[in-house]
C-alpha cells in the first residue's frame, strides 16, 4: 500500500521510518503543503497523510476521491482544516491523533508563560553580553493568581493540574466540565467570568465555527487590565488585529503564541533570508511583551513516537476494512 506524506520535514521521515518498519507501507514524503495547487502530483496512493496547514477543502477531496485515494489520514488532533462532509459523500475515510501527548502541549504552555513572565530568553542574550543587570526583568509571583483554562480537554486538563502545582487559583470554562478536576480544586464558571477574573488566560478549546474569533474587541475587553494570554491551540481563536491593539494599550501585558492565523504560509519553514511580507506578524514580534514560537508545542520525542505509530496504526486497520477508534465522522 502506498502513502503520499504533504509538508513532511525531516523529524517525520525519522519517526516513521521507524515504525513503519511494522507495517511495510510504501510511503512517499514531500514537503510541499497539500492544497488544490498539488494534488494531481497524488498517481495511484491509496492514503495521504496530512498536517495542520495542509488544505484539504472539497476541491481537493473530489481530485483525491477521483484518484483513487482512499484514506486521509492527518498526523495531528484536529479537523478544522478537512471537509468532512465531502469526504463523506467522496466514501472517503478520515482518521486523526487525538492524544499524541497532551503534556507536550501543556509543558510548552508553561514554558511560554514562564519565559514570559521572568523574561529567561533576556537574560539569556544578555549574561551572553556579560550584562549582569537586573533591570528590565521583573516579574510576577504564579503563587496564587487566578489562571483561565478556556478547554479543559486532554490539553486543558494536563495544564491546570500543572498551575494548581504552581498553587495557582484554577477556574475553567467547557461545555463539558471534567468532573474529576472539578474534584481537584477546579473550578468551572461561565466564559466572561473566566475572562474577567483571570490573571492569566490560557486557550485549549478546538477551533470551529463558534469558536472563531473567540478572542476578539468584545472579549479583550471584558478581561483584567494587564492580562496575559497564551493560546497554544489553533491561531484561528484569536483575532490578531483586535490583540495587537489590546497591546498597544497596555490592556494585555504579556502574549504568548505558539500558533497564528496565518501560520500556513510562514511556520515550520526557514524564512530567515526572505521578506516576510505578512505586517501583522512582523507587528507582533516587534512588542518586547509578545513571545512567538512556530508551533513547536507538540514538538517532543514522545508526541513524535505517538504520532507515527497512531496514524500508521489507522491506516492499516482502515485498509484492512476495520474501524479505528479516532475516525473523523462529519
Amino acid at each position: 500500500m502506498k502513502i503520499l506524506f504533504f509538508s513532511a520535514k525531516p523529524y517525520d521521515k525519522l519517526f516513521f521510518d521507524q515504525y513503519n518498519k511494522d507495517y511495510g507501507f510504501e510511503i512517499e514524503y514531500l514537503e510541499t503543503h497539500l492544497g488544490p495547487h498539488i494534488v494531481n502530483a497524488v498517481e495511484d496512493e491509496e492514503a495521504v497523510c496530512v498536517f495542520v496547514n495542509d488544505k484539504v477543502n472539497a476541491e481537493v477531496i473530489s481530485v483525491l476521491a477521483s484518484k483513487g485515494v482512499k484514506i486521509i489520514a492527518l498526523r495531528c488532533a484536529g479537523f478544522n482544516n478537512v471537509d468532512l462532509e465531502a469526504a463523506k459523500s467522496h466514501g472517503l475515510k478520515v482518521c486523526r491523533v487525538p492524544e499524541y501527548s497532551p503534556q507536550a502541549v501543556a509543558e510548552h504552555t508553561v514554558a511560554m508563560l514562564l519565559t514570559l513572565n521572568r523574561k529567561t530568553h533576556k537574560a539569556y542574550n544578555r549574561v551572553r553580553e556579560q550584562n549582569f543587570s537586573l533591570n528590565g526583568l521583573l516579574g510576577f509571583n504564579l503563587f496564587r493568581k487566578t489562571v483561565g483554562v478556556i478547554g479543559t480537554g486532554k490539553i486543558g486538563s494536563a495544564f491546570c493540574r500543572i498551575m494548581k502545582g504552581f498553587g495557582c487559583e484554577v477556574v475553567a470554562y467547557d461545555l463539558y466540565p471534567n468532573l474529576e478536576l472539578e474534584r481537584s480544586g477546579v473550578r468551572y464558571a461561565a466564559l466572561d467570568e473566566v475572562l474577567a477574573t483571570s490573571d492569566i488566560i490560557s486557550l485549549h478549546c478546538p477551533l470551529n465555527e463558534d469558536t472563531h474569533y473567540l478572542i476578539n474587541e468584545k472579549t479583550l475587553a471584558g478581561m483584567k487590565k494587564g492580562v496575559t494570554l497564551i493560546n497554544t491551540s489553533r491561531g484561528g481563536l484569536v483575532n490578531t488585529a483586535d490583540v495587537i491593539r489590546a497591546l498597544k494599550t497596555g490592556h494585555v501585558a504579556y502574549l504568548g503564541i505558539d500558533v497564528y492565523e496565518q501560520e500556513e504560509k510562514l511556520f515550520f519553514k526557514d524564512l530567515s533570508g526572505s521578506i516576510i511580507e505578512d505586517d501583522m506578524i512582523q507587528r507582533l514580534m516587534s512588542f518586547p511583551n509578545v513571545l512567538v514560537t512556530a508551533h513547536q508545542a507538540f514538538f517532543t520525542e514522545e508526541a513524535l513516537s505517538e504520532i507515527a505509530q497512531v496514524t500508521l496504526n489507522s491506516i492499516d486497520r482502515l485498509h484492512k476494512g476495520q474501524e479505528p477508534e479516532n475516525l473523523g465522522k462529519a
